[in-house]
């Protein structure tokens, strides 16, 4: 193998691949990155069995070949080389990554014992990247880090004809937000349990590119889901499990007593600067009323603080207490000027959802549920 490509490129994609190898794998040869160069196309893949990578970029091939490399290695090389382009020059079981002056010299791994990367499941139709990395960003962060629990550290994807729905939820919080496709389709109906470490990975990567989503069952054992688009594809296979019934969380219009709201930029700072004084079991706390919403935190026996901002109430006056971390991950996944609360009773749920004017209404197609934390008194 011989081959010349971009360092910038290259970089870039064999970075994306890099981060979803396995730190500690349970086999060693899954640390390796697949690096394959035919018909002037340079492609870099990777994986573990559960998920995998692959990308594929234009490259000046003068022969031909495939070697399999330390992936992290790899990666660390290509960031740090010091000219715009970059050669890979495979010689029996080493290969030689080199730029200007400076050169590497890379053992092998055996590219036998290497896993076959899965194909991707038949497509089920596209979606804006844009879109989709809006609706990722805005779910994902509701989503559970605890590992002993995998079904709540998946994203639940909801494919109803025309429309795709994501919810996440860690038990404290749930996150929910629909947006269009075009379906292969027009009547699919379809659910999956996506982990959500692979889509906040595909988010960014795949923004302002047609991304083709590729859906396979559960039921009949080819659980994968995969993206393409842009010369990558990333696959995943899917968590086996049942996610908790939680769209009875969501406030109806019905129940709403009460809504604010506030400039999602002030109230963002807001929280941020009162929240240094917040211990961290502590509550921050809201005080509702016609034109402010008053946030305080932390006691007369060590640090306080208060700051009043405006805002605008419907309903009766109300106090409430928040989790810092929960709040900020809600009014950050907004994305809009305005941010408006919905409130049934003090002690249930909150809906947090983002309005690009206070004259807006909630549309429907999201919403943030944050419960509310009790406060003495």
């Amino acid at each position: 193998m011989k081959v010349r490509v971009g360092r910038e490129v290259l970089a870039e994609a064999v970075g994306w691949v890099a981060r979803g190898l396995p730190t500690r794998p349970s086999v060693p040869i899954l640390a390796g990155m697949a690096v394959e160069a035919a018909d002037g196309v340079l492609t870099v893949s990777g994986f573990d069995f559960e998920s995998s990578a692959r990308v594929a970029m234009p490259a000046d091939v003068g022969d031909d070949g495939r070697v399999l490399l330390s992936g992290r290695l790899l990666a660390g090389i290509c960031r740090a080389m010091p000219r715009d382009t970059v050669d890979l020059h495979a010689e029996g079981a080493r290969v030689t990554v080199s730029s200007g002056s400076s050169r590497f010299a890379l053992q092998t791994l055996p590219w036998g014992e290497y896993p076959p990367l899965p194909e991707l499941p038949a497509a089920g139709g596209v979606v804006s990247g844009e879109v989709l990395a809006r609706a990722v960003t805005q779910v994902v962060t509701a989503a559970g880090r605890d590992d002993t629990l995998p079904v709540l550290t998946g994203v639940r994807v909801e494919i109803r004809g025309p429309v795709i729905t994501l919810l996440a939820t860690d038990r404290y919080r749930l996150a929910v937000r629909s947006f269009s496709w075009e379906p292969s389709d027009p009547e699919i109906e379809a659910d999956a349990l996506v982990p959500a470490k692979v889509l906040a990975g595909l988010a960014k990567t795949m923004a302002g590119h047609e991304v083709t989503l590729a859906l396979g069952s559960t039921r009949t054992g080819d659980g994968l889901i995969g993206f393409e688009g842009a010369g990558r594809r990333a696959t995943s296979r899917l968590i086996d499990a049942e996610f908790p019934k939680v769209r009875k969380l969501i406030p109806s219009p019905g129940a709403i007593t009460r809504t604010v709201t506030m400039e999602t930029a002030t109230l963002l700072e807001a929280v941020k600067r009162v929240s240094l004084v917040a211990e961290r079991t502590s509550p921050l706390r809201f005080a509702f009323t016609d034109g402010t919403a008053t946030l305080s935190a932390g006691s007369g026996e060590e640090a306080e603080a208060t700051e009043p901002i405006e805002a605008k109430l419907t309903g009766d006056p109300l106090t409430i207490g928040f989790n810092t971390g929960y709040l900020l991950d809600a009014l950050s996944a907004l994305g809009t000027p305005v941010a408006h609360f919905s409130f049934t009773e003090p002690t249930k749920p909150v809906n947090v959802v983002g309005l690009r004017s206070a004259d807006d209404e909630p549309s429907g197609d999201s919403a943030y549920i944050v419960v509310p934390l009790r406060m003495v008194g």
